[in-house]
């Protein structure tokens, strides 16, 4: 069987909008009782989720709690931008969807109060609860920032 979005989402939905590390050790507990079939198409959707947020306009945000020593707003790391990123898909797919029609929804997930890099790791825990074996695979889509060059077309060649 085939990961839907709307399975997808489900399995989302049981972070409760926070991917932080107990939610996401739940959420890997729960994948990793499926079949390791599922486990790669929620690494899969997940990774599209990730890369299609991968775009400049969200990208260029300053974190909205930081400034520099002049006040001056303090611009996104490329891992920062993933975690940001991470941290609107844990928002579940309301929020998801809401932020391409709207940039300013993104903003406030580009703060440090959001950490969500663990549900970067998901799919890696799972995997190893259900097989016993580290996970060893690429996803067809790239997580990392600047990946997606229709997101970043001042870096096409």
């Amino acid at each position: 069987m085939r990961m839907t979005w709307a399975d997808f989402w489900a399995l989302i939905d049981t972070l409760n909008g926070e991917a932080d590390e107990a939610n996401c050790r739940r959420l890997s507990g729960e994948l990793g009782r499926r079949p390791v079939s599922d486990i790669v198409g929620f690494a899969e959707r997940h990774a599209e989720a990730l890369y299609r947020l991968d775009q400049e306009k969200f990208g260029v945000l300053p974190v909205v709690d930081l400034s520099d020593g002049d006040g001056n707003p303090f611009p996104m790391s490329a891992d920062q931008f993933l975690y940001t990123r991470c941290a609107v898909v844990a928002a579940g797919r309301a929020v998801w969807e809401s932020v391409f029609y709207d940039s300013g929804k993104f903003a406030p997930y580009a703060s440090t109060h959001y950490d969500a890099e663990w549900l970067l790791y998901v799919p890696d825990k799972a995997y190893e609860l259900a097989t016993g074996r580290e996970w060893d695979r690429s996803t067809r889509y790239c997580v990392e920032t600047f990946s997606n060059k229709d997101g970043w077309p001042h870096l096409r060649d």
